[in-house]
């Protein structure tokens, strides 16, 4: 069978919600405020995405307007990047109409991310982040490990003899990045 160009993909408009309508599940970022987008509804009606604080403060962070995608749906959850960005997809809009992949700064500054939460003295250990060449130091919880940077978004270690559940710690030639959560050592 063949396939038609000549199909387009709709958006749907709600117009009625100023906040969004149909919520996605939220994501906790690491300022602790929950994130969101809301598959239609808007000032543009394609969609948002939003914030809300612990304290239950809603601000809508971005309006869709069908040229930067539409509807951010489709099992889309937004996902907050080692860079500090957050992430998603939309289902319309865009140059084609086909939908788009999106990014939204906030200001959260870059962290690393351990692949795993747990591990005992000795366990190999992957930390994702950014620019990580150039590695001078790994600590969790304040304890040195040994590591090697694989990738500069990859750092091989091993959880040290002595180490405490906290957070991993990766000084760059830049900075210094923090653990998204505390690592559980495990007896």
């Amino acid at each position: 069978m063949r396939k038609s160009n000549h199909w387009k993909r709709i958006c749907f408009i709600i117009p009625l919600f100023a906040d969004g309508a149909s919520p996605s599940v939220l994501l906790q970022a690491t300022d602790g405020s929950f994130y969101g987008t809301a598959m239609a509804g808007g000032a543009n009606s394609f969609g948002t995405i939003f914030k809300i604080t612990s304290a239950g403060t809603l601000t809508t962070l971005h309006d869709f307007n069908f040229y930067d995608g539409c509807n951010p749906v489709g099992g889309s959850v937004l996902v907050q990047g080692t860079d500090g960005n957050f992430y998603g997809t939309t289902t319309g809009g865009g140059a084609n109409s086909d939908g788009m992949v999106f990014s939204l700064s906030v200001g959260r500054g870059p962290f690393v991310k351990t692949q795993t939460s747990s591990g005992k003295v000795g366990a190999p250990v992957n930390i994702l982040g950014t620019n990580l060449t150039g590695a001078a130091s790994v600590r969790f919880n304040g304890t040195a490990a040994a590591f090697r940077v694989v990738l500069p978004s990859l750092i091989a270690a091993a959880v040290p003899a002595g180490a405490t559940t906290g957070r991993v710690q990766v000084t760059t030639p830049a900075e210094t990045l923090f653990g998204n959560v505390a690592f559980l050592v495990t007896p």
